[in-house]
Parts: structure tokens; C-alpha cells; sequence
């Protein structure tokens, strides 16, 4: 394993608002980057491959899968298989950047368990199942079907938020923000862009 950054890793069942707090954190550390991961699924409306996703099919996904060219894989719904690139960590590495993972919770695990100390695993936990619901329906991206099945797997991921190093309620966005920096702040010494800027005034 390459020497490098840190890695933060934000796990949470769909719908708990992780993407929304990873993507504050992007715009709030200059140290931060986004790992980008391979999925099998098809593009939505606005994605951009390698921005959003690196889309493969499912050959090719399971091509890289038997060549260990994966952190991390798992097949999260029937036949929609995602995973996490070495190639990408190491990427952003020799950008001297630290990763931060915005991932399902298996994979977020996983990737723990491989990195150890240089990784922290954050669970986003959502204020009650009812507002993951809330959620989830009002997203309108999936059939009923999909959204039972999605729906069924956030409720059996939250049994495992003792197993991640930290567990942040999403009851309310801008404290949730607040918590999210400190804990980035924390782990690797990193400061927010509009501190930085207090401090080079003073």
C-alpha cells in the first residue's frame, strides 16, 4: 500500500442526506477530494461519467473485479454491482489530496477494514426511519418496486452504525455540517476555507 493522505469515509442508508454533507464538506476543505466509484447502473439525467460515476457494464466491472483492481465491490441490488478503484485512491493521493468516500455501508466497512487508522468511517444516521422514507419517496428517480427494495436494505443498514468509528444524526442540516467539519478537522488537521481566511486577516 502507498504511502498518502487520509481517507474519510461517509456511510449512511439512502436517503440519510450523506451526499448532501460530503458535497458541503468539498466546498468548505481545499484538501479534500471526492472519490469517484464504478457503478453498473444506468446513467441518470445530469450525471457525468467520471464526475458523478465511472459507468461500466457489467463485463467490464467484473473484468476489473478478477484482475484485484478493486478496494472494495459488492453487488448493493440485483444485478447493480459498485465498487471502489485502487487506481482512484491513488489518484487523488498523488494529487496530495485526502479521499473522502461518499459510499454504501458495506463498502464503507470494507474499505475500514483495509485502511485501518488511516480511515475514518463516519455513519450519517437520518433522524427516524420515517423521515428515510420521507425521503426516499419524495426523490421520485425509482419505481415503487425499486423504492420498497431500497427502502428495505436503508432498514437493515442501520444496524450497523456501531461498527463505524463515529455516527452523525442528520435531525437537523446545518448542525449535522457543523459536526461533519469538526470530525474532518480532527482526523486530518485540516482547517475550513473561511477560517483560513480569518486567520490570514488577523
Amino acid at each position: 500500500m502507498k504511502k498518502g493522505g487520509k481517507l474519510i469515509i461517509f456511510s449512511a442508508p439512502s436517503g440519510s442526506g450523506k451526499t448532501t454533507i460530503v458535497k458541503h464538506l468539498l466546498n468548505k476543505f481545499d484538501g479534500l477530494a471526492f472519490s469517484v466509484s464504478a457503478c453498473t447502473r444506468q446513467r441518470r439525467i445530469g450525471e457525468i461519467d467520471g464526475r458523478d460515476y465511472y459507468f461500466l457494464d457489467i463485463d467490464l466491472f467484473k473484468e476489473k473485479v478478477h484482475n484485484s483492481e478493486f478496494v472494495e465491490h459488492e453487488e448493493v441490488y440485483p444485478g447493480s454491482f459498485y465498487g471502489t478503484l485502487k487506481s482512484e485512491i491513488d489518484r487523488l493521493w498523488d494529487m496530495g489530496k485526502h479521499v473522502l468516500f461518499d459510499i454504501d455501508v458495506e463498502g464503507g466497512l470494507n474499505i475500514k477494514k483495509q485502511y485501518g487508522e488511516k480511515a475514518l468511517s463516519v455513519f450519517v444516521k437520518p433522524a427516524s426511519i420515517e423521515v428515510l422514507k420521507e425521503r426516499l419517496y419524495n426523490r421520485s428517480t425509482e419505481t415503487a418496486l425499486q423504492l420498497e427494495v431500497r427502502l428495505n436494505k436503508a432498514v437493515s443498514e442501520l444496524k450497523y452504525e456501531n461498527e463505524f468509528d463515529s455516527v452523525l444524526v442528520n435531525a437537523d442540516l446545518k448542525t449535522a455540517f457543523e459536526a461533519a467539519e469538526a470530525l474532518v478537522s480532527n482526523f486530518t488537521g485540516l482547517k475550513p476555507k473561511d477560517q483560513q481566511n480569518i486567520e490570514s486577516v488577523a
